[in-house]
Order: structure tokens, then sequence, then C-alpha cells
């Protein structure tokens, strides 16, 4: 099992309670609007004809609240066969480097996602092939605001989003810029909680990343079962 984690500091906090509320309430939703949809089906011979999108922007978000979530808590699988052949300094030491490649990474995926999302939301999106040299100039003709998703009806409000942002022209179904806003938003949550799992690792509150050992776990479990019988 992962091990308990205790969040520090207000900003740890906030993110936390973020986190698990928002992935609780997500859970939720799915789980209501696919149980409608059953009801409907098998019921009534109808249906929400936007559930099947819903719920998939929905398990979307999920899989993004979750990755962070799992950094935090050291739910993610690793591989320290090799790593516990060395002393403990040097497995510092390769943890360390382990932390530095996943800040990179998280951050790339961050400039990556922005500039996709970007698209979407009459924003500048960042020039540089790698990392952000600075912000695209925009013209009326870069406002790309008016995609819609495909099923999702728009909310009454929600409508005043189409003077602010489609040149006042009503949007009949959600603008993809509002479901797809969860990819710079997730990669920023991953890029803190592998800062925050760096930091941990350099003052010597963490021993490593993100090594959870699950199948030993399992194992133990199993073992304590037959025990007791």
């Amino acid at each position: 099992m992962s091990a308990h984690y205790e969040p520090k500091g207000i900003l740890g906090r906030m993110v936390h309670e973020l986190e698990e509320t928002f992935i609780a309430l997500i859970l939720g939703a799915m789980t209501i609007i696919t149980f409608i949809n059953v009801v409907l089906r098998y019921g009534f011979n109808t249906g929400l004809i936007w559930g099947l999108e819903m719920t998939a922007f929905l398990f979307a978000w999920l899989v993004l609240f979750g990755v962070s979530y799992a950094v935090k808590v050291t739910a993610h699988l690793g591989v320290d066969a090799v790593i516990n052949l060395f002393d403990r300094p040097v497995r510092k030491a390769l943890a360390l480097i382990a932390g530095v490649i996943c800040i990179v990474y998280a951050f790339l995926l961050l400039k990556g996602s922005w500039d996709y999302w970007a698209n979407f939301a009459n924003l500048p999106q960042t020039t540089g092939r790698w990392f952000p040299t600075g912000l695209e100039e925009m013209g009326r003709s870069s406002f790309r605001a008016w995609y819609e998703v495909n099923d999702i009806p728009m909310p009454a409000f929600l409508a005043w989003l189409g003077d602010a942002m489609n040149e006042g022209e009503a949007y009949e179904k959600i603008p993809r810029f509002i479901p797809y806003a969860m990819l710079p938003f997730g990669a920023a949550l991953l890029l803190f909680r592998f800062i925050q799992a760096f930091l941990r690792l350099v003052t010597d509150k963490a021993e490593g990343l993100i090594v959870s050992h699950e199948a030993e776990d399992a194992v133990d479990d199993v073992r304590h079962m037959n025990y007791e019988e």
C-alpha cells in the first residue's frame, strides 16, 4: 500500500483538498450519468445523447488528476531491483537524477499542453520548440474559441461566453476550451507534485521518488490471510 500522506503548508493542504474533492466529484458524476443512461436505454429505449462524451471527458479529467495524486501518495509503480544493489548514497543520487528527469518531463508536458489548449482558448501559444522562449503574437484571425464539442449542449448560465470568446455568436455546444482546460491544469499539478517529491528527497524525508511495492504488499496480504486460516 502507498504511504499515508500528510500535506504540509497552506498551499500543500489546498492542493491536497482540491485533488481529493475533484476526484470524488468526478467519480460520482461518472457513476450518476452512466446509471441514468443505462436506466433510460433499457427502461425507456432512449438515453442522454451527450452522456457518452461527458463521461469520456470526465474520465480524462480523472486520469489527469490521478497522475499527480499518485505521485503525491507514492502509488506509481517502479522497478528498484537494480537500484537496491547499491549503497544508500548511490541510491539517493540515482533518485535525485530521476527526480530532475521527472521535473523536466513535467515541464515539457506543461508547455505542450498549454500550447494545445491555447489553440482553443484565444490565447497565445509559447514560442520555442522545446522550452518556451516567449509568447506568439496574436491577431483577431488567431482566435479559435469557436470550436465546440460534439454533443454536450451549452448550459444557459454560460451563455455569456459567446460574447466574451466568440465575437457575440452563441454557442450551441460547449466550447472545447472548457473541457480541454484540464490539460495544462493537470500538467501543472504533476509538475508541482514532482517538485514536492524532489524536495523530500533532498531533505532526506523520503528515500525513493514514486516507487510503490504493490506486488510485495499483495503477497503480504495473502500471507496474513493464510496465517489467519
